[in-house]
């Protein structure tokens, strides 16, 4: 049985702030690719442009990390990486269930980056019976009515849900109740959790709301822009109805 359920993070006992814990994945990105590219140092700058933050910001994030480079060569990539993954809590197995297997579910199963992040589907879990026993990923599907169990079974402390909104929230209590401390939904509903157990949303629908947003503001932007510039050009037509030929002197000499 995996025993992964009472580690947390060791962010919070160090006193590390949550917005430097959001940025420290984006660090292990960008880090990740240039120790695949067996590049060894990197400058902040080279790395928080690659991370897309500022290299202020990036000092300071690596700073409660107790790392602060080498002046004239800049970081350790592998060193970083493995504090980086140390602290995110990637050094050890996260067993995870997956709750929903639609097609949303399954894409989730589907995805090969779970394990070289230090994440290993343990199970997928679905109300149909008739995905019962049916292969996703190489991983048959459990029912729903084994939830309790499969938890207990594999240590499991992290659940990711993609149930439909109104399935949501009673698995969110299944889970919780079962001893997982750690949510990830993809449901469209907002969950009511106990102190003690940290949720995760992501929502497609409202990150396309908020980019449909930008692009109707720069599509305003723009038209404002050419509005302007259309005023401007007319108004430069008329000045110069009332100028001669040089410019200076008007076209039509008072009598």
């Amino acid at each position: 049985m995996a025993t992964g359920r009472t580690h947390r993070p060791a962010s919070r006992s160090r006193g590390i702030p949550e917005a430097t814990v959001a940025r420290l994945p984006l660090y292990l990105r960008a880090l990740t690719g240039l120790s695949e590219r067996s590049v060894p140092t990197v400058s902040s700058e080279e790395l928080a442009a690659a991370a897309g933050v500022n290299s202020a910001k990036l000092r300071k994030d690596f700073s409660y990390l107790g790392s602060y480079g080498t002046r004239g060569v800049g970081y350790d990539v592998e060193y970083l990486v493995y504090q980086i993954s140390r602290e995110l809590g990637l050094t050890q197995d996260w067993p995870v269930v997956i709750v929903g297997i639609g097609n949303l579910g399954a894409a989730l199963a589907n995805y090969g980056g779970f394990a070289s992040r230090g994440f290993r589907v343990a199970a997928l879990i679905d109300a149909d019976p008739a995905m019962a026993g049916k292969p996703v990923a190489g991983i048959p599907v459990q029912h729903s009515d084994e939830l309790e169990k499969i938890v207990s079974d594999n240590g499991v402390s992290i659940g990711v849900i993609a149930t439909p909104a109104g399935a949501a929230q009673p698995v969110c209590d299944r889970l919780v109740a079962a001893g997982v401390t750690s949510i990830l939904n993809f449901a469209p509903t907002v969950l009511t959790v106990p102190d003690g157990v940290d949720v995760r949303k992501v929502d497609l629908s409202i990150e396309l709301q908020i980019l449909a947003f930008h692009e109707q503001r720069k599509a305003g932007e723009e038209a404002a822009a050419a509005a302007d510039g259309a005023h401007a050009a007319a108004a430069h037509r008329g000045d110069s109805a009332e100028q001669g030929p040089d410019g200076d002197v008007p076209a039509v000499m008072p009598a």
